[in-house]
């Protein structure tokens, strides 16, 4: 009897005995965007942009922007959002003299708009 009592016993606590915890690890990793003030062409958080004000607007096709670098033209993909401040989608056509944040990608002559974010 004393033998099934141990045996119980030993049977109970060596899963106890074997157990094993677990650690879980969490990293959190802020960047802050790159921010400057006037009409400029800058990096925020590896998107490139350029600000300023819309010089001439062709719907689906390009826009020009004056900067502080001169115009600068973009080509406009079907995939290019155009939205206010607010984030909500602009359906009005943009008009020349509007200050506006280009997102885009590529340089140079292969300038290609992500989104346009109409300012006023």
């Amino acid at each position: 009897m004393k033998r099934t009592i141990a045996s119980l016993a030993c049977a109970l606590i060596a899963p106890l005995a074997f157990a094993q915890t677990s650690t879980t690890t969490t990293e959190t990793t802020q960047t802050n965007p790159t921010t400057t003030t006037g009409s400029t062409t800058t990096t925020e958080t590896s998107k490139t942009y350029t600000a300023g004000t819309v010089t001439t607007y062709t719907p689906g096709k390009t826009i020009v922007v004056r900067s502080t670098e001169g115009p600068v033209s973009f080509a406009l993909g079907t995939a290019a959002n155009i939205i206010d401040a607010a984030g909500k989608v602009v359906t009005a056509p943009i008009r020349a003299g509007q200050k506006v944040r280009v997102y885009y990608t590529g340089t140079g002559d292969t300038r290609v708009v992500e989104r346009v974010i109409v300012e006023e």
